[in-house]
């Protein structure tokens, strides 16, 4: 285990959105030291950045620098190769979601980590989020069955549009954000997912003709509790109810009531939460509420990179204190087999039992 003194000593390989943040949230903690960057092209790099060298190969730079700790951020196609490679060379690693794209993949890599001792944290961001915290706190008090309304779409353009292409040549909108959804459903609760469907249509001739730009799923649990998610990519969504993360039971619900000026192709706006409301459904002998809504103000919460310092922050703690990742890592391969059977049941037309 690495002396507290000593900086864990980190190679990062991804420099999109995710990747530049988890860099310069290394950067910044002086419990890291970068060894190097990885990225298949030259780009550019946020201030801060510009001193280190960026590596065209991810495994050449994995055996040159032999790092403590790998942070993987490139496209999901590439995730499990890397993390086991990783794990096998003896570093912990740091996964951006999804874990895989597939769930054997994924249960390849749980499985690496577990067999070499090695801490694997996956990258679902809004666990670091007080405001997430408190919206799973304030939801597990009112207890279940539960349903769940929760969706993410972004009305994307320009270099964002491009990105999701990018993306989407390997994975689907609604398995790329839908597993920090379906987690935040499973930390609710413990019950467990039984049966899922899904939906998608392509509504861009600019994506491969298998794949789909809009989807959304249902789940439903094993004590009745059910749930739905949605996320759609382009210039041609819209930005009505962009934004829907909403719990429900029978003693009342819990919502995130979004700023109605947010733009859905912002990054921070994925993860502000602005203010969460509290409805208690108790009545009176009139029928009346007996409590009025309670609106949690979220006022000071953090931004984008600053959540992914927190993150950063959490895998150090996890390595320099042995923290015991193993339900960690089960739920993201629960939340990423709940989005594949989704995936299938879009492909299939068919609802998929788990």
């Amino acid at each position: 285990m690495s002396s507290v003194m000593t900086p864990i000593r980190v190679l990062s390989a991804g420099l999109g959105n995710m990747g530049r943040s988890h860099a310069l949230a290394y950067h910044e903690n002086p419990g890291y030291e970068i060894v190097g960057l990885v990225n298949r092209s030259k780009v550019p790099v946020p201030a801060g950045l510009e001193g280190y060298e960026i590596h065209p190969s991810f495994l050449d730079a994995l055996h040159e620098f032999k790092p403590e700790l790998c942070s993987i951020s490139t496209y999901s196609d590439s995730h499990a190769e890397y993390a086991i490679a990783a794990l096998e060379a003896g570093a912990h690693v740091f996964l951006e979601k999804p874990l895989a794209t597939t769930v054997a993949d994924a249960e390849r890599v749980v499985a690496c980590a577990k067999a070499n001792g090695r801490k694997l944290v996956v990258g679902y961001i809004l666990r670091h989020h007080p405001s997430w915290i408190r919206l799973i706190e304030e939801a597990r008090k009112l207890g279940g069955p539960y349903v769940f309304r929760m969706n993410l779409n972004q009305q994307s353009s320009g270099p964002t549009w491009v990105t999701h292409k990018a993306l989407m040549d390997t994975t689907p909108p609604i398995v790329d954000c839908g597993v920090h959804y379906l987690d935040v459903m499973c930390q609710i609760t413990d019950a467990k997912p039984v049966e899922v469907r899904g939906m998608g249509l392509r509504l861009s001739n600019e994506i491969k003709p298998d794949m789909y730009n809009y989807g959304h799923l249902q789940v439903l649990f094993d004590d009745g509790s059910l749930g739905w998610y949605e996320a759609g990519w382009g210039p041609m969504i819209s930005e009505t109810a962009f934004f829907v993360k909403d719990v429900m039971s029978p003693n009342g619900s819990v919502s995130i009531v979004m700023d109605p000026n947010a733009k859905s192709d912002d990054i921070d706006t994925h993860t502000k939460t602005a203010v969460i409301r509290v409805h208690n459904a108790a009545t009176g002998p009139d029928g009346k509420f007996l409590s009025p809504d309670e609106d949690l103000k979220m006022a000071g919460e953090p931004g984008h990179q600053e959540l992914c310092d927190r993150e950063q922050a959490f895998v150090l703690k996890a390595i320099r204190e042995d923290i015991d990742l193993t339900r960690h890592m089960d739920d993201a391969v629960q939340s990423l087999r709940i989005c594949l059977a989704a995936d299938e049941s879009v492909r299939t037309g068919q609802t998929v039992k788990l």
